[in-house]
């Protein structure tokens, strides 16, 4: 089968599918994967048959602080050219996957007459019980779910709709009324998160499953980096704090970093800084009980060797801190990042979300509770257990093919598979 893979964003938006196109390379399949230019080297590295976006300005959106605005206004900039890149593309495949945000999916498939998998990183489909992950000032209440998601519904077409309408028109299609009715009804939704950690809505009307996180641990790393990390967390039994932003920016990124440190070192803690794009913390140097791990090293080698993990609540994160069976809290920023701090603190797996100005006296009570708060501990390892006993691209490649079966996608035989 020649399946069309597309995909944006930040390590825990590509790396899933890097490791899903792999495996099914694996299993036989043609695999070509639309990434941005940033991640040429992983995809080269793996052997995979990449397309490089020619419309993908991901690095220059970081560059300002990657807040929800700056992210609205960055998908409207891309919408209008996925309809001339991805058409020529799928017009020589079978089967198109790609992840939510390619707004310009569905219209594309059904003017290909291709069937449409649609991957989720977090439940945003429509429903009845579960709100809108992208509103962090309603998803710890579950009150009036169907008009927040109508309040979502008018902002989406008011970004996408016109340019999504105008590009339908020139390919002589019929406009559409509602894009956030439109896109998950003209697709199959896969959710793309562990069914321990996110949640499902039975009453979902459309076609849905959830597989697990593909996480991806075969990327390369820097060896060196990675055993001068081991030997500062196993010098001595001192608990170790791990804290990273990951992709993320924020004005008060080295503030805080600069406050966790001051509370590690009068609490006698180790301190581990995953500086990520932004270069977290590197302002500190190492010291003593300081690591500055600015190298990308996968996390399931970090993660399961620190007592504490503090991190920004991306969906690639929140899972690999969940999958290492350590408590964990968020600082969320952005988009599903208000979700996933509100499963960690609703499935006992450590404390109430925080904000990144928070004060320090504040903030040293947070810490001291992550830390020394035996039911985080118990609940986090059992939780971990759990996500452990998933295999994300495992499942994702099973359902592909039985999605193709029944679909009567060309899907020749693998592995004796008819």
């Amino acid at each position: 089968m020649k399946i069309l893979m597309v995909t944006r964003g930040s390590q825990g938006d590509v790396y899933p599918y890097l490791g899903l196109a792999v495996e099914l390379m694996k299993r036989g399949h043609e695999i070509t994967l639309s990434i941005p230019r940033m991640f040429e080297e992983h995809a080269k590295a793996a052997g995979i048959n990449y397309f490089l976006q020619s419309f993908d300005d991901i690095a220059g959106m970081v560059e300002g602080k990657p807040d929800t605005k700056a992210l609205l206004a960055w998908t409207a900039r891309v919408v209008d050219s996925q309809f001339d890149e991805i058409i020529p593309l799928l017009e020589d495949h079978d089967l198109l996957i790609c992840s939510n945000t390619e707004f310009a999916a569905p219209h594309i498939t059904e003017y290909c007459g291709k069937p449409h998998i649609r991957t989720c990183y977090a439940p945003l489909l429509p429903g009845k019980r579960i709100p809108p992950a992208v509103f962090p000032f309603i998803n710890p209440s579950r009150r009036f779910v169907g008009l927040q998601w109508k309040l979502l519904n008018v902002g989406l077409n008011m970004m996408v709709k016109k340019v999504l309408n105008k590009n339908r028109v020139r390919l002589n299609m019929e406009p559409i009324k509602d894009q956030g009715e439109y896109a998950p009804a003209n697709a199959h939704n896969h959710m793309m998160y562990s069914q321990y950690l996110g949640e499902g809505d039975p009453d979902w009307k459309y076609s849905w499953s959830i597989g697990g996180y593909c996480f991806n641990d075969i990327f390369s790393y820097n060896e060196i980096a990675y055993k001068n990390f081991l030997e500062f967390v196993r010098k001595d039994s001192r608990p170790t704090v791990f804290f990273t932003l990951g992709s993320c920016n924020d004005a008060d990124r080295d503030a805080f970093c600069e406050r966790l440190f001051e509370i590690c070192c009068e609490q006698n803690y180790k301190l581990v800084v995953g500086c990520g794009w932004w270069k977290v913390g590197t302002h500190l140097h190492n010291q003593g009980n300081l690591f500055l791990l600015d190298s990308a090293i996968p996390h399931y080698l970090i993660l399961p060797e620190c007592d504490a993990l503090i991190h920004h609540g991306g969906s690639g994160t929140t899972h690999s801190a969940t999958r290492s069976g350590r408590p964990q809290m968020v600082i969320p920023l952005l988009i599903d990042q208000f979700y996933w701090g509100s499963r960690v603190r609703d499935l006992g797996c450590g404390p109430r979300s925080i904000k990144i100005g928070i004060g320090k006296k504040a903030l040293e009570k947070k810490v001291l509770d992550l830390v020394n708060n035996p039911v985080y501990k118990k609940n986090a390892a059992a939780l971990g257990e759990k996500v452990r006993s998933e295999n994300g691209i495992l499942s994702m490649c099973q359902f592909i093919e039985r999605f193709a079966l029944e679909n009567h996608v060309g899907l020749k035989a693998v592995d004796g598979r008819e």
